[in-house]
Formats: C-alpha cells, structure tokens, sequence
C-alpha cells in the first residue's frame, strides 16, 4: 500500500512538474520580419527611455540588435486607458508589422484597478490585431519588495496567443546597477531589457 502511495505521489510530482515547465516556455508563432518592416514600440517612460539618453532607449538599442526600424512611442507617466486611446492613431500613421505593448506600471504605481488595466491592454491586443500587426507583449513588476511580474500579463499573453516578456522588467528593476532610479532603468537596463526582447523575437520566429 505504501508503495502503491509512493509512485502515485511521484507521478503527481512529475505531472506537475511538466505542467510547470510548459506554463514556462509559453511560445508562439510571430511572423517573419522583412527587412523593411516597421517595429513600433508602444508604452510609456519605460518605452520612452526615462533615466537615459535617447541613443540608450530599449527601442533605440532594439533597433540596431534586429537591423529593423524601431519607432519609439513612449510616453513618460502614461496608463493604460491613455495608451488604449492613443494607440489607433499610432498605427494609423506608422503601419507596423510588429507592436511591443508595455503598458501598466502606472497604473500599478498608482493604485488603479488591476483588471481594468488588464482589459485595457487587451482592447489594445484587439485593436493591434485588426490592424494586421502582431503583438509581443513586456509585463510590468507588481508592486512589493519582490518585484515579481504581474500575473495578469501571463494570463493575458495565454489568452490571447501572446509572445510574452515577463521577467527582465522585474530582474532590471530588483538591480541597483542597472537603474537610473527606483522605477527606471539605466543605459545597461535598457541595454539588458532590449536583449531579452530580440532573444524572444528570435525565439518565436521574428527574426533569425
């Protein structure tokens, strides 16, 4: 009997086990870039490259790593519900093959509601779909000593078939060498941030 408990534990430690090593590797298919696609980088200060010089943004440096065009659409202190209403101009005007969405952190910072935050950046997956674009999507860290990354960036990255950065935001931030301040990152913040933004391109296909 003993035994017969044993394996059945060992079998539920290895269901879970692989249950969590696949919620690890979530990947999905992006498009190919051609060589004269656009990348647009939607979000606010974090896009914007607050805490370092315009050269040293996350979009600036993205740009040279992937060979592609990188528009930066930063703005300092926005949140979601400002992006969401910006956000149909934007593609309007620059027409991109690829969006990175990295809304949120002001909205966490300032104690709004999660979930409308979370809707909001999934009207604004909807909305970067219909356009014909593709979407990666960066999680901002959730507030706490931790600085853990904000569950409902999974959760909406699973949903909708997401590429998904979710933790170098959180790493760059918990690193006093690589920020400007307590809610930006340096030149080597970005610098790290816009490495583990190609690395996940050329994981799901965007790039080679």
């Amino acid at each position: 009997m003993m035994h017969r408990r044993y394996q059945s534990g060992i079998y539920s430690l290895i269901a879970v086990y692989m249950a969590l090593m696949v919620a690890c590797s979530l990947t999905v298919g992006l498009p190919k870039l051609e060589r004269d696609d656009v990348v647009l980088a939607f979000g606010d200060s974090i896009t914007f490259g607050t805490g370092a010089a315009p050269q040293e943004s996350y979009p600036a440096v993205l740009e040279k790593i992937i060979g592609r065009r990188v528009v930066n659409a930063g703005v300092p202190g926005e949140i979601t519900a400002g992006g969401l209403a910006r956000l149909p101009k934007v593609l309007e005007r620059e027409k991109p093959a690829l969006v990175i969405i990295c809304l949120g952190g002001n909205d966490l910072l300032r104690g709004m509601s999660k979930k409308q935050a979370a809707d909001n950046i999934r009207e604004m997956v909807r909305l970067t779909i219909q356009q014909g674009s593709a979407v990666v999507l960066i999680g901002a860290p959730a507030l706490g000593l931790s600085l853990s990354p904000e569950p409902f960036y999974r959760e909406i990255a699973e949903e909708m078939h997401l590429a998904l950065e979710e933790k170098t935001l959180s790493e760059i931030l918990a690193d006093r060498t690589l920020k400007a301040d307590l809610i930006h990152p340096n030149a080597a913040g970005y610098r790290r941030l816009a490495e583990a933004v190609a690395v996940l391109m050329k994981k799901n296909g965007a790039i080679e």
